[in-house]
């Protein structure tokens, strides 16, 4: 008894740890756009694989060969439909829907709100997320296919830009980027900014510190100067 449960244990231990670095693998082949546009049916493969892996790692009953092909078909499968959906746009519309328009100049589109089967206090909820209290304020809004609501408001109610007040506008030098992250430099950034260590240091002596494991963060900002976040500052 004592033996098969060992067996039964190790087992487990084992199918968990590939279960694991296949769907990290799979994961990555899958790319980004499973988590940044996570359309309907993105939200299926997502649930299906971590299902299926989940199934090869708790039960013992689950041949692991007959698991694993499943999770490996699946994912080619969902490889297949990006790869159709990016050739052929009809294809697209049938797999991730299209966006639709629920409200145009103020006016709700009853049409568009059945069909989508979205209810009147859904669309309001979302409004108010953006800080928008009266559909009269909103010129169009745009359900898209990850569920979001997109919303433009009317012209006289869009807040202002430098062009419109007629500000100079100051191009800026840097994107903001981490520069040192606990203690140590992040030389992967520094590297992309064109920027060097000499030069990082000089910065920090400006603000007092002589050394860079004085600091627990620091960004570069648009205009080329640092902000700095020492450790000792205890917040």
């Amino acid at each position: 008894m004592e033996t098969f449960f060992e067996m039964n244990f190790w087992e487990m231990i084992l199918r968990s740890t590939l279960s694991f670095i296949v769907l990290l693998v799979l994961a990555r082949l899958l790319g980004k756009k499973q988590l940044s546009q996570l359309t309907f049916f993105h939200y299926i493969t997502g649930i299906t694989v971590g299902s299926i892996a989940a199934e090869i790692a708790s039960q013992h009953e689950t041949p692991f060969l007959d698991g694993l092909i499943a999770l490996i078909w699946w994912t080619a499968l969902t490889l297949l439909m990006s790869y159709i959906s990016l050739k052929f746009p009809t294809a697209r519309t049938w797999i991730d829907d299209e966006p639709t328009i629920v409200i145009k100049d103020g006016e709700i589109s009853v049409k568009s709100l059945k069909s989508s089967r979205l209810h009147m206090d859904d669309v309001l909820m979302m409004l108010r997320e953006q800080s928008i209290f009266s559909i009269q304020d909103v010129h169009y809004a745009v359900l898209e296919t990850n569920g979001e609501l997109s919303v433009m408001k009317k012209v006289g109610l869009q807040e202002a830009t430098k062009q419109d007040v007629k500000v100079p506008l100051t191009l800026p030098l840097f994107i903001p980027s981490e520069i040192i992250s606990d203690g140590k430099i992040v030389k992967k950034n520094l590297e992309e900014l064109d920027l060097t260590e000499e030069w990082v240091m000089k910065k920090l002596r400006k603000h007092g510190v002589d050394s860079v494991s004085d600091v627990f963060y620091a960004q570069l900002q648009t205009n080329g100067s640092l902000y700095i976040s020492l450790k000792e500052n205890g917040i």
